[in-house]
Formats: C-alpha cells, structure tokens, sequence
C-alpha cells in the first residue's frame, strides 16, 4: 500500500499568529497551581489557577486505590500544571481528563460505571417500587416490516 504524502503550504505570518493565539488562549486556560492529599475524606484537592478547587475521592483515580497514604500525599505538578503525578507508583492523570471527569483507561471507567449502577439505596429502592407500581419498564414493541 502506497503512502500519500500531502504539503501544505503555512507562512512565517500564519505560524506567528496561531502561536499568538495560543498564548492568548493558553493564560485562561485552568493549570494546576497545587495539590495536596485531604486524608480526613481521602480526596485529593487540586487547587486551579482560575481559584477553583476541585476535590476528587482518591479511590476513583486509577492506581491510586491501593496506595498508601504516604505514596498519595506524595503529588508532583508536571507539564506547568497539566499533570498530576506521583512518582512514588509511577502513577500519573492529566488535569484535562480529571476536569472532564475522565479518572482512568477505558475498562476502569467502565468498572465504575458498574459500581455506581449496583448501589443500593433506601431512595433507589423507593424509585424501584414506585415504578413497579406504574407496571414496570414499558415492554419494547418489535416492529416487523
């Protein structure tokens, strides 16, 4: 199979100007500027440069679970503020996929998904009931053309 090869022609001009937006776009864009292990709710805390903090539970960060207390509270800011890492178990999370509620590979969100829909709650079972009482989930009607 032949490889295609395509050019494309930018100018000095064109190439200063989106570095220009970059830097524009790039000073209100959120960066770590701190993060620290809250051991009291086992959340890690990662305090943004917008003056937002955001506190995520340490057990739905991959490869953070199992960690000692010592091995979290143990967090490096890399990449001027785009990542988080701990050395200490070669673990490391990218501030955008924790902004965008990304805690892990793909399995791992899949995992917690499951966990979260197999709770029990006195609310989830009164929703349940409540439901049965309509006559449950609506029968799915197979059209035959």
């Amino acid at each position: 199979m032949a490889k295609i090869r395509a050019s494309v022609d930018v100018t000095d001009a064109e190439i200063d100007a989106a570095i220009a937006r970059g830097k524009a776009y790039d000073q209100y864009a959120p960066r770590a500027v701190d993060a620290t292990y809250r051991e009291t709710d086992d959340r890690i805390v990662i305090a943004l440069s917008t003056g937002v903090q955001l506190a995520i539970p340490r057990t739905l960060l991959q490869g953070l679970k199992g960690a000692t207390a010592a091995d979290v509270a143990q967090i490096a800011i890399l990449g001027s503020g785009s990542t988080l890492f701990w050395e200490r178990i070669d673990v490391a999370h990218g501030l955008g996929s924790l902004l965008r509620g990304v805690f892990g590979n793909r399995r791992w969100m899949s995992e917690i998904g499951k966990r979260g829909g197999s709770v029990r709650s006195a609310a989830k079972t009164r929703a349940v009931r409540k439901n049965g009482r309509k006559g449950g989930r609506p029968r799915k009607v197979v059209s035959v053309v």
